[in-house]
């Protein structure tokens, strides 16, 4: 769906300053359907990186096809952005209308959809994230959670093959950041949806398909959840950390235990702990 050649992005300098590149020919390929959590600290280049998923920046060197199409070319700009939806972090500067469902309708309407067509949009991508029951309420009075699941339905209505989702859940509270998680989860789940996934926070990671790491601009870990957040050591030397799950194994293995740093869900990581305790009665 996404590909990067050997992307490289640098932001304009400060005058007498030289410009270092926020992005160091990276390499990934994104497969349709996917769900792919790009991990980093402050500065490793993953939000600039997701901002070429849809033209909002575009490569100072290589290049970035969307479904095939360059979008250096600006005669597919509009097309590639009606393929990839980005949803930024924080939502109140996405809502545009004082009415849900209007805000909800605005990008459709932009596109010249019929009104027809709009309405069924708005209704199906409200229920999507689990807002059906809010369609003439004022945005404002929303909780966070709530909002940014608006914002997501915006996305949604626009019917783009892949949604981007850049920080998304960063000022949300921990109630909010688990809503809006189950609701692009089920989109990737039941329409096939590729979802992007922009974040620091390490547990949303867990039932990715794969996660990416990035350090200094470049690729430094790409692979399944398990097999990356196992890597403990390396992304303690890169400023990050392994799940709370896993960071529990890990201490436990430092006190002379034998745990597996794969059991990264909860309930796996119960469940070794207690096998392992089993084995030491």
């Amino acid at each position: 769906m996404i590909e990067t050649k050997q992307l490289i992005f640098t932001y304009p300098a400060e005058e007498g300053r030289e410009p270092s590149p926020a992005l160091r020919g990276v390499d990934l390929q994104i497969e349709k359907g996917s769900f792919v959590v790009v991990l980093g600290h402050n500065g490793s280049g993953k939000s600039t990186l997701a901002k070429h998923f849809n033209a909002v920046l575009l490569p100072s060197g290589g290049a970035v096809y969307v479904d095939g199409m360059d979008t250096r070319d600006e005669l597919v700009t509009l097309e590639i952005r009606r393929r990839v939806g980005m949803v930024f972090q924080n939502p109140d500067n996405q809502i545009v209308a004082n009415v849900v469902e209007e805000d909800v309708a605005f990008a459709p309407e932009n596109l010249g959809v019929p009104t027809a067509e709009i309405r069924r949009r708005v209704d199906d991508a409200l229920a999507a994230v689990g807002m059906g029951e809010f369609p003439t309420h004022a945005p404002h009075l929303l909780s966070g959670g709530q909002k940014q699941r608006i914002a997501i339905a915006g996305v949604i209505a626009m019917e783009p093959e892949t949604i981007v989702l850049d920080e998304a859940t960063a000022m949300l509270d921990p109630v909010g950041r688990r809503d809006v998680l189950a609701a692009v989860h089920k989109l990737n789940q039941e329409r096939g949806i590729t979802v992007v996934l922009i974040t620091h926070h390490m547990a949303e990671a867990v039932d990715a398909d794969r996660v990416v790491v990035m350090n200094r601009g470049e690729i430094v870990m790409d692979g399944a959840p398990a097999e990356i957040f196992s890597r403990v050591e390396e992304l303690h030397a890169l400023g990050l950390c392994s799940p709370d799950t896993v960071e529990l194994l890990y201490g436990l293995n430092r006190g002379g235990m034998d745990l597996p740093l794969t059991a990264i869900s909860v309930e796996d990581c119960a469940d070794a702990i207690a096998v392992a305790l089993g084995k030491m009665e």
